[in-house]
């Protein structure tokens, strides 16, 4: 495979999985406005890095602005038009490899949120937009796990959205963990119900907290469920899981193992065998800092190996 052919597929993975990442954490964001306003704001804006950009253009920004800043705002290149944009145009380049079902949709939810970005901003309704991109994304991504060829494309496309699902993953735990807890530590005691179910809501897992813990919801059993269950699929471990094998499945196609593979397989050992009470004792800010900063590394390092650029 050419390494822009797999430069292009490793990319639709991150930019598809960011779009969807990015619209649940927004209609999250719209029913915690009702309880806490503009503060909601920063930290959402925080959590995509973006509170400088925000506030530069939005001086005295509320949910209002920060939703039209990341969905419409062709400035900004994480807002939704952004990445579902540069999402189809990979997708565009790599066409051959990719089925009719996951090309044709793709396309269609370009043509559909390019036409809504098109309208007077005054009359778009941008909860329909964000729930649009969000079960479109998850129906593109799921006939990518339906009909692709399991070969080599289907690896690198799935590099890319597994290592942007960690990303998103311990960046919405860490800001709203902290939120909720500056201090970071564990404490069940006045547990808010539902500012804890909203953040098992960025990850679509408020159901399956209640299925595994069959309990409250409690801070430490919030970040066990995030970082450390395997078999949660946007659990930074599920992820970095993903990450190694696909790259395990590719060193056997290619005869060859690089520092990208030693990477992977460092960091999935670290989660497979971490504890929650590990984390908590070496501090959950300084621990999820450490696995974005390792997880960027490795996604440096793939790019290294694979001579995307």
């Amino acid at each position: 495979m050419l390494s822009s052919t797999a430069k292009n597929l490793y990319w639709l993975g991150r930019y598809l999985q960011r779009a969807e990442s990015t619209a649940r954490l927004l209609e999250a964001t719209q029913r915690m406005a009702l309880q806490s306003g503009a503060a909601e704001a920063e930290a959402v804006a925080s959590i995509f890095g973006l509170e400088d950009a925000f506030f530069v253009r939005h001086p005295a920004g509320g949910v209002p602005e920060l939703l039209d800043f990341m969905t419409l705002d062709e400035d900004n290149l994480s807002s939704l038009l952004s990445t579902v944009r540069a999402a189809r145009d990979n997708a565009r380049s790599e066409r051959n490899n990719l089925t009719t079902d996951v090309w044709e949709s793709l396309n269609g939810l370009w043509l559909e949120v390019s036409a809504t970005a098109r309208r007077p901003r005054a009359i778009v309704d941008r909860g329909a937009l964000i729930e649009t991109v969000k079960k479109q994304t998850v129906m593109i991504l799921g006939a990518a796990q339906t009909t692709l060829l399991r070969d080599d494309a289907y690896n690198f496309l799935s590099l890319g959205m597994y290592i942007e699902r960690s990303d998103n993953t311990a960046r919405v735990l860490d800001e709203k963990f902290h939120r909720l807890r500056p201090d970071g530590t564990p404490d069940a005691a006045a547990a808010d119900y539902f500012e804890w179910s909203e953040i098992l809501a960025c990850i679509g897992a408020v159901r399956t907290y209640r299925r595994i813990y069959h309990s409250r919801i409690e801070p430490m059993k919030v970040a066990d469920l995030m970082i450390l269950r395997r078999d949660l699929p946007r659990s930074i471990h599920h992820c970095l899981w993903q990450v190694d094998l696909n790259l395990r499945e590719l060193a056997d196609s290619y005869g060859a193992r690089g520092e990208a593979d030693r990477q992977a397989g460092a960091l999935h050992a670290h989660l497979r065998y971490g504890r929650v009470e590990d984390v908590f004792a070496a501090g959950l800010k300084a621990y999820l800092r450490d696995i974005r900063v390792r997880t960027s590394r490795l996604s440096d390092q793939i790019g290294r190996q694979f001579l995307f650029d």
